[in-house]
């Protein structure tokens, strides 16, 4: 079997491992309180419908993905703790084959406020097709394009509940480095990604960062207004040469972002609003992604419920962004079944506005009873333009078929 998790690998890993040893001592030490434990095993296969870029590409793929997860109550239901670790194994990728702590953490409850301590996940967002004000957590990009796997972030978090609203406030210790697909799996940048990541701070992944962020609810809108100061989570890629071979390098700066977002609610409809400004030492931009979702219940007088999704991204660097979504526009459909097998679709079809690049995706996902589970997805890419940040995924257009096992 190939190297599972490299030296590198394990370096990078460091703070996720630390806090995990210290909170599985801590379930051990609770012996005599019972666990519930479940999880899941998924069986994973893709096809890619175009011949790859590279000659050490192949065009079909097969993965094994085991998570199981422990979750501990205190009798009082004061006290909770959580262990999800996850193993992929994969066919082709040496970088997707790898082991990780998804979440190990500790919630402390009382009256109007909590404290979560941990390695936990925290999502931020509103919208369907991106998450900008969602900041917290280092993105996954080995496990999925999509970006919407996340790495679980070392963070030490109070949560109060006050009339004004509630307030979240954030010491993040310990900084996650992104994952990357080598050249031989698919989809996967042309190049390979360097292990020697570059940090503009001198403590590295050492670095403690801080955020607060505010959120309201109202009858018909949910507010929230963020704060973060940090190392970007977002690495600006640099060309290199390692042992004569081109590599790119990730290089993390420090930066400070303020974001807010917005969902109101009138009648069938649903709007939704994201908005960032942010600062680093390359550069300060605005970006924001809005849209709408409407939805259409019990359509031919059947239980099914269909979405339409409407929304844009823009950024204020236009052709000069690091975001794939700097003038795009993007149209969904979201079925929900309502059935008792929970099917539901959701497909989405973006344009970008400068480069005239499309990009088409379709998840769908069925329960075939209590323990089995059947999803789909496919995703079709059409970036011609060189100058496209899409262009280098061109030719990964893929189906993928994954059955999950629940215990």
């Amino acid at each position: 079997m190939k190297q599972a998790i490299t030296a590198a690998k394990m370096q990078r890993s460091k703070p996720a491992y630390w806090l995990a040893g210290a909170l599985m001592s801590a379930l051990a030490g609770s012996a005599q309180a019972e666990l519930e434990f479940s999880g899941k095993i998924d069986l994973e296969a893709r096809v890619f419908t175009e011949d790859a870029s590279r000659n050490n590409q192949e065009d079909t793929n097969a993965s094994v993905l085991i998570e199981p997860q422990w979750v501990w109550f205190s009798e009082d239901q004061q006290h909770l703790l959580q262990f999800k670790p996850m193993l992929r194994i994969d066919q082709n990728d040496d970088e997707r084959t790898h082991g990780d702590i998804r979440e190990a953490y500790w919630i402390y409850t009382q009256d109007n406020w909590e404290v979560r301590s941990g390695l936990r996940k925290e999502f931020w967002g509103v919208t369907e097709f991106q998450h900008l004000v969602d900041v917290i957590n280092q993105t996954d990009l080995v496990e999925n394009i999509s970006g919407e796997e996340k790495l679980g972030q070392p963070m030490i978090n109070l949560s109060i509940a006050m009339d004004s609203g509630i307030w979240d406030f954030y010491l993040l210790p310990g900084f996650r480095e992104r994952t990357f697909a080598s050249t031989d799996g698919r989809p996967s940048l042309p190049l390979n990604i360097s292990d020697d990541a570059q940090y503009e701070s001198s403590a590295k992944q050492l670095h403690t960062d801080l955020a607060i962020r505010w959120s309201q609810s109202y009858d018909w809108l949910d507010l929230t207004l963020s704060a973060f100061h940090g190392t970007n989570r977002e690495p600006l890629l640099q060309a290199s040469l390692e042992n004569g071979t081109p590599v790119l390098v990730p290089y993390y700066e420090q930066m400070t972002q303020v974001g807010a977002t917005a969902q109101a609610i009138w009648l069938d409809w649903l709007f939704k609003l994201e908005m960032i400004h942010r600062d680093s030492k390359s550069e300060s931009f605005a970006a924001l992604h809005t849209g709408f979702e409407y939805t259409l219940y019990g359509i031919m007088d059947t239980d099914t419920d269909l979405g339409l999704i409407v929304e844009y991204g823009w950024d204020e660097r236009g052709k000069d962004a690091s975001s794939t979504m700097q003038n795009d526009l993007f149209g969904g459909l979201r079925f929900a079944l309502n059935d008792e097998e929970g099917t539901e679709i959701l497909a989405g079809l973006g344009r970008d506005m400068d480069y005239d690049g499309h990009i088409f995706s379709i998840e769908a996902s069925r329960r075939l009873n209590n323990w089995w589970k059947l999803s789909g997805e496919a995703r079709i890419i059409d970036a011609s333009d060189s100058r496209d940040p899409m262009h280098s995924l061109r030719n990964d257009d893929y189906l993928q078929v994954t059955i999950s096992r629940y215990f």
